[in-house]
């Protein structure tokens, strides 16, 4: 009996279901959506051998009660697409549409789908004979298979259809477009594998996996394109966050203590008007590969680009306790790998240089943005306070304010306060002054780090 059932079509299908959900798990282990996906198609692969084991129970006789438990696999399959399509519609912005009703239909989906799962516990004989491709294969359903078993999952598809519906009508990007669709088509036809004759489910199962092998597909090569180009601008925490948490979640505006690094050439004025464009441009794109490779040394998320000034925060999205220590080493490094492309790009009179303002303190941070477009947004008094220190810092100089003095000092012992510099526009609070710190000792009358 085992060598027999290793070797049917039953078998094979499950295991193309298996190998499906293997692949989307791997390919991005920490989405939830993929989580929820890759269990509804390895429930997929279970359900069926579960499923295809009961038959063989069933043409030896009655079922025993226990066999209704097999009908788990189908019921946690079910549930698990629909909580997909739910974490599908969390990533989608909606505008002003309203997006309650379509969330709890699937809710409800999946409440049908349980009581479903409960009918088939107490009637496993039912549910295997008569609405299951089963052993007599009736054309007609009595009543009590309509109540018990096509009702339930007949409106509770048609939910999860409308819902997806609902998601197209948000205008999703054409990389998921494809995919609810190509799912929207997909799934029906799996779940004809259940009531149409044995001979011809396990061809309709696999031609339902295929459409749907289709749509990732196609989705993973229209999202890979764009994950590709978006990354050179977008930061990857940013991008993990959305990911993992679904746009709603990203959306929410937090409160963290982080530290602030702002840093614009000086000279460039005079740079640009002695340079062609093209010049100008190449420099631009040295200047940003610097800061970007020494953000990423410090796990920073850049905030912004603005012509010559760059902006980055320390500690958010993802929060760490080190920052201000980070944002130190950060505004060294960014001064020092900067400062090569600077002389190698100096000329013509042009004389250029780098100031960098680094600010600590508690900022609220959170996506903000429309359909069309959305933003990592920072808000506080730190943001401010190290784009006027960038402002005050001389050529090659880095000002540190006393927040992040005081949370650096461990790290960097030496740091001393010296040579107050009031930052304009700041208010004087308690010691409201900010320090200004020359690194390595290259300015006098300076403190080293």
């Amino acid at each position: 009996m085992t060598a027999h059932v290793l070797t049917t079509p039953y078998f094979l299908t499950a295991l193309v279901a298996l190998g499906m959900a293997w692949a989307f798990v791997r390919a991005d282990p920490d989405s939830g959506t993929s989580r929820a996906l890759s269990l509804a198609l390895a429930m997929v692969g279970v359900a069926i051998i579960a499923n295809n084991r009961v038959f063989e129970l069933a043409l030896e006789g009655p079922l025993p009660a226990w066999a209704g438990s097999f009908v788990l696999p189908e019921i946690i399959a079910f549930c698990a697409v629909f909580e997909w399509v739910l974490r599908v519609r969390r990533t989608i912005p909606a505008g002003e549409l309203r997006t309650l009703f379509g969330d709890k239909a699937l809710r409800i989906a999946q409440l049908l789908i349980v009581c479903y799962g409960v009918a088939a516990v107490y009637y496993p004989d039912v549910r295997m004979r008569e609405f299951f491709g089963g052993i007599n294969n009736p054309l007609e359903w009595s009543r009590q298979v309509v109540v018990l078993f096509a009702a339930p999952m007949g409106l509770a598809m048609l939910l999860w259809a409308g819902s997806i519906v609902l998601c197209l009508n948000r205008r999703p990007d054409p990389a998921e477009r494809v995919r609810l669709i190509a799912f929207l088509l997909a799934c029906p036809i799996i779940v004809a594998s259940l009531v149409v004759p044995r001979s011809i489910a396990p061809t309709t199962t696999v031609l339902g996996l295929i459409v749907l092998l289709m749509g990732a597909m196609r989705h993973a090569q229209l999202h890979g394109r764009r994950g590709l180009f978006m990354s050179r601008f977008l930061s990857p925490q940013v991008a993990a966050l959305v990911n993992t948490e679904g746009l709603r979640g990203a959306m929410r505006d937090t409160m963290q203590d982080l530290s602030v690094v702002c840093c614009d050439l000086r000279g460039f004025t005079a740079f640009a008007s002695a340079h062609t464009s093209d010049q100008i441009i190449a420099l631009l794109r040295e200047y940003y590969d610097a800061v970007g490779a020494a953000v990423v040394e410090v796990e920073g998320t850049i905030k912004d680009y603005a012509g010559d000034g760059v902006l980055v925060l320390v500690g958010a999205p993802v929060a760490v306790a080190d920052h201000a220590d980070r944002a130190v080493r950060l505004a060294r490094q960014i001064r020092e790998l900067v400062g090569a492309v600077l002389v190698s790009r100096s000329g013509t009179g042009a004389r250029l240089g780098i100031g960098i303002g680094v600010a600590s303190g508690p900022v609220t941070v959170g996506v903000v943005g429309g359909e069309s477009r959305l933003e990592y947004a920072a808000v506080g008094q730190a943001v401010n306070l190290a784009a006027r220190l960038c402002a005050r810092a001389e050529p090659g100089e880095i000002l540190l304010d006393p927040a992040t003095v005081a949370r650096a000092s461990r790290e960097y012992p030496r740091l001393q306060r010296a040579n107050p510099a009031r930052a304009e526009g700041v208010r004087r609070a308690r010691g409201g002054t900010c320090e200004r710190a020359g690194m390595n000792g290259v300015l006098p009358g300076v403190y080293p780090v």
